[in-house]
């Protein structure tokens, strides 16, 4: 097995462009099998403030550029940015959401890092469609985002203010067409009768 110096390690991920990275991630990465060798490294770049634990088995590298949006994808999976998070991200409701929201097929759950909260809403498989990847995250389309919303509004697990919401750049069209693909009366009835 190769020893690394701190700077060595540093060095490949930084050149890696490692921001996120698992126990086992960062095992492979150096080529330690020994668990009690990999703990104690991780410790190490720890106390040095290099690497920072994100939650158990996920952690941080502090020299490369990361954001709110990839660590919520990371700590949790699968997700991906919704709700208020990504309506707040495409200019949708006006106000900035001070909790980073996601949506998974997972149990709902939610982590504080760092004085922000992460917050997942569980969603059936069926419905878990909608999003693409911007820059380094998965988010959800528009149209999907503000049927995420609502779909929670109408089961009373979310509150909106229709004042709140510019839809001059939602696809009205794609809004009905995802809403019908939620078969949900309520949600289509809300989308129709209260947001268009």
């Amino acid at each position: 097995m190769e020893t690394y110096s701190t700077t060595d390690i540093i060095k490949i991920m930084r050149e890696r462009e490692m921001s996120t990275f698992s126990l086992d991630d960062f095992g492979r990465l150096l080529n330690i099998n020994n668990q009690n060798s990999l703990y104690k490294k991780i410790q190490r770049l720890e106390k040095k403030e290099i690497i920072k634990k994100l939650i158990k088995g996920k952690y941080l590298f502090i020299f490369n550029k990361t954001d709110d949006f990839k660590i919520a994808n990371y700590i949790y999976q699968p997700s991906y940015i919704s709700l208020e998070s990504a309506l707040s991200f495409y200019g949708i409701i006006t106000g900035f959401s001070y909790k980073i929201t996601s949506i998974t097929v997972k149990k709902s759950r939610s982590y504080i890092i760092d004085e922000k909260d992460y917050l997942y809403s569980h969603i059936n498989q069926d419905l878990f469609w909608g999003y693409e990847k911007k820059e380094d995250f998965l988010i959800a389309e528009k149209e999907k985002a503000l049927v995420d919303l609502i779909y929670f509004y109408s089961k009373g697990l979310r509150g909106f203010d229709r004042e709140d919401l510019d839809i001059s750049e939602i696809n009205k069209k794609k809004l009905i067409l995802y809403a019908k693909k939620f078969n949900n009366k309520k949600t289509l009835s809300i989308i129709k009768n209260e947001i268009l």
